[in-house]
């Protein structure tokens, strides 16, 4: 894995995040969202949004408008999970930023938690 520029563990990789601009860790994080949704669905992605950054329902919604997403776009599904549509999954991100003063490690920790699924993809 190093080789490829990616990280010999996650520990490696966070430390290689910290030293990122914001921009680009943000690029990182929504083309890592856009990915695993396409392969485990949004779902997945919103859950693991939600653990990873500490979001409760409320705080992903407030996040997810803030960050330009159509409220009114947030559901959940027969299941009673929470869903947004994948195109708009970019909007946590940016709402992160804004609602978030943690948003930076928050936004790392997502990454380094999908070290796995950025290797597999």
């Amino acid at each position: 894995m190093a080789t490829t520029g990616l990280s010999a563990s996650a520990s490696e990789y966070r430390d290689r995040l910290r030293q990122q601009q914001d921009g680009q860790l943000d690029a990182w994080v929504a083309e890592l969202m856009r990915d695993v949704a396409k392969r485990k669905g949004v779902i997945s992605v919103v859950a693991e949004v939600q653990r990873v950054a500490r979001l409760d329902e409320a705080a992903l919604r407030r996040v997810f408008a803030r960050g330009g997403g159509a409220p009114q776009t947030v559901g959940k599904d027969p299941a009673g999970h929470l869903i947004v549509p994948t195109i708009s999954l970019h909007f946590l991100v940016s709402g992160m930023r804004a609602e978030l003063p943690d948003a930076r490690d928050r936004l790392i920790d997502y990454l380094v938690a999908g070290f796995h699924d950025i290797v597999y993809v």
